[in-house]
């Protein structure tokens, strides 16, 4: 999920907010898998680099409207690979036997992504001030296609999944796993635990776009530490989903995300002692700070969803996972929504414009206690998944 760093806003622009992942004065960016910004990082889908080529090709008068709908573009087909990309891993997953190797995939995807978001983050940071933005867009179309061809060239056999029975039409498929959707959707453990984990989300105004604006415009930081802060990040990601495959894995998962739901809120209590420069007095410089700090969180939002997809695996009948995998990603997707709204609500109702971040520090400590909220109904979460059978 590691993405180069978005060019920062003109100084003058209004508080306002697109999406969580916007790099505007009002809202956030992360994490997580999300869902999002994650997504478009690793897409193997044509229409991607077909939206950057259109943009290296175009002229650089191209309006406003059209670069947004470019980018639309790639992102659909972003997030459509990595429904598919989930739905994949999870069926593949369950295909393993002993329960000692359950979620064994999951973290070896993770661990996958966040070398990778390294690697790409560090070289990003490196060509970015070596290239033109013409010539990084078209690599990284270049870089897209390449993946999409690659993938392409992967038989479907060599993944062992599940292979469909007799010849059904597509609208019959579709009924099928609809109906096997809503048995799965049937059992509380599942439907609860997907509330609870899109609700995560959803009921917290994130800000780490305006701290985004803040550590760039207002502080005037280097872009490099940002980049930097996401190099650092990812490789904390992969450190993680190591020591949970390791160490972590047998642990109850309502405990493992209650642990990470109340670390998150500290990080961003710490973006309180960050803004008032409490650590700054400390001796700690700023780009220190935004290269750890700021670097772990983010990571940390991407974390959760490993745990998460881990009891899910668990808990689907075997058939199911690829349709429970699709409606997870499509709710978190509108949580995600939900929570960029909200940051945009929270960031006007306290007065945080382009030029004035006095109502920072109290936005941060609201988007905190939301951070906390659900853990109020944290036990919705089955202390264990247990693998079960499909209904008939």
């Amino acid at each position: 999920m590691g993405w180069a760093s978005p060019p920062p806003p003109s100084r003058s622009s209004r508080t306002r907010q697109i999406s969580p992942w916007s790099p505007s004065p009002s809202t956030a960016s992360s994490p997580t898998p999300s869902p999002s910004a994650a997504s478009a990082a690793s897409p193997t889908s044509p229409s991607a680099a077909v939206s950057w080529l259109a943009i290296v090709l175009l002229p650089e008068t191209m309006s406003i409207a059209f670069l947004t709908l470019f980018l639309l573009l790639g992102n659909l087909g972003a997030s459509i690979a990595e429904v598919a990309n989930d739905a994949i891993v999870t069926e593949a997953g369950k295909q393993l036997q002993s329960p000692s190797m359950s979620g064994q995939l999951q973290s070896f995807a993770m661990m996958s992504f966040a070398s990778a978001g390294a690697l790409g983050n560090l070289l990003g940071g490196i060509a970015i001030n070596l290239l033109s933005p013409r010539t990084m867009f078209l690599l990284f179309a270049l870089l897209l296609l390449l993946q999409f061809f690659t993938t392409v060239a992967v038989p479907e056999s060599s993944l062992n999944l599940p292979k469909k029975a007799g010849n059904s039409s597509k609208s019959s498929s579709i009924r099928k796993q609809l109906s096997e959707l809503k048995i799965a959707l049937r059992k509380p453990e599942i439907s609860r635990s997907i509330v609870w984990f899109s609700a995560s989300y959803a009921v917290v105004p994130l800000l780490i776009g305006t701290m985004f604006f803040y550590q760039t415009q207002h502080l005037n930081l280097d872009p490099s530490v940002i980049g930097f802060s996401k190099v650092f990040g990812q490789a904390a990601l992969m450190a993680w989903s190591v020591a949970y495959n390791k160490q972590f894995k047998k642990t109850p998962a309502r405990k493992v995300l209650s642990m990470l739901q109340v670390t998150i809120a500290l990080l961003m209590v710490s973006d309180v002692l960050f803004v008032k420069g409490i650590y700054r007095d400390m001796g700690v410089s700023d780009s220190v700070y935004v290269v750890i700090f700021s670097g772990l969180l983010e990571a940390l939002f991407q974390f959760k969803g490993l745990p998460f997809t881990v009891l899910m695996a668990q808990l689907c009948p075997a058939g199911c996972e690829g349709s429970v995998m699709a409606f997870l990603m499509s709710a978190l997707a509108l949580a995600i929504i939900v929570s960029g709204y909200l940051g945009v609500a929270l960031a006007a109702f306290m007065g945080i414009t382009g030029t004035d971040f006095s109502g920072l520090t109290v936005g941060i400590l609201i988007q905190a206690a939301c951070t906390l909220l659900p853990l109020c109904w944290s036990s919705w979460i089955p202390d264990t998944g247990r693998p079960e059978k499909k209904e008939e």
